[in-house]
């Protein structure tokens, strides 16, 4: 029988990390440019409030759907038992915490990159200094940064669950995936093609 680490999605989400550090970069240079006519505080508010508010909100009341991706998302009515209880993983108390230390880190993080910005204005002078704008587009692209920080971070607790207690979960009901959960982009029967899922299953198990 082919373990719950094997489902390709969890792996696709935590590969998404990746991308963290591009977004993060996009912040800094947005934040450099123009000059501040804010107060510090009220700066930060602005971007955080872009960057983090909306992706908290979604993880404490109605949690990312993991099996959807780049627009898409599989029907609820077609996951396997074994995905409905990966669900009751993704929908615990310990992923609520885990998603507000997250978002914690990222404010951390936030505030270094402020306190750093002022130190590559030089690069930025060829874009519009355009202040308001920039910190718009900062806090957009703070907001990219903590869609693939919080949904890979709520996979991993996926796996590092053990077998004995995987084995021991109630598959989520449809109708409480439907309820629970906030499930973006156009639903379709399947997302990764059966090829790849035999070759992580392979790589998983070996």
């Amino acid at each position: 029988m082919h373990s719950f680490r094997s489902e390709p999605i969890l792996w696709i989400h935590v590969a998404g990390l990746a991308t963290l550090p591009v977004f993060l970069v996009l912040c800094l240079i947005f934040l450099s440019v123009g000059e501040p006519f804010l107060p510090v505080w009220m700066e930060l508010f602005l971007v955080s409030a872009i960057g983090i508010l909306p992706l908290l909100w979604m993880q404490l009341r109605r949690p990312f759907y993991i099996f959807a991706l780049l627009g898409i998302a599989l029907k609820p009515e077609n996951l396997t038992e074994r995905q409905r209880k990966i669900l009751c993983l993704i929908n615990t108390k310990l992923n609520r915490i885990l998603a507000l230390v997250a978002a914690v880190l990222s404010i951390l993080v936030l505030w270094h990159l402020y306190q750093f910005a002022p130190l590559i204005a030089d690069s930025a002078k060829f874009l519009p200094q355009w202040r308001s704008l920039a910190l718009v587009l900062a806090g957009l692209a703070f907001l990219g940064s903590n869609l693939f920080l919080q949904i890979p971070v709520s996979v991993m607790r996926v796996l590092v669950t053990n077998d004995t207690e995987f084995a021991g979960i109630e598959p989520l009901s449809l109708e409480k995936i439907k309820q629970d959960f906030t499930i973006l982009g156009v639903r379709v029967n399947q997302i990764v093609p059966r090829l790849l899922q035999s070759l992580f299953r392979i790589n998983t198990d070996s």
